[in-house]
């Protein structure tokens, strides 16, 4: 999943999450394929890590843990 940080000025409900309340400044994970509709409101949303990053990231734990066990 990616993860984006709510910049705006306020909490704010966010339906696709659950209801869940998001206060300014918090990160939260969002769907890989939302990622893209939040970003693109930049007074509100920023990218902390996107899609690409997180998938990455998880390729490179699973070769980590595949090389500690040879």
């Amino acid at each position: 999943m990616a993860r984006v940080r709510y910049i705006g000025p306020e909490p704010v409900t966010v339906p696709e999450l659950g209801n869940r309340e998001v206060q300014p400044d918090e990160t939260v994970e969002v769907p890989d394929e939302r990622f893209e509709g939040y970003v693109c409101q930049a007074t509100k949303w920023k990218a902390i890590e996107d899609p690409a990053s997180s998938s990455a990231g998880e390729a490179a734990k699973k070769t980590t843990t595949k090389k500690e066990a040879s």
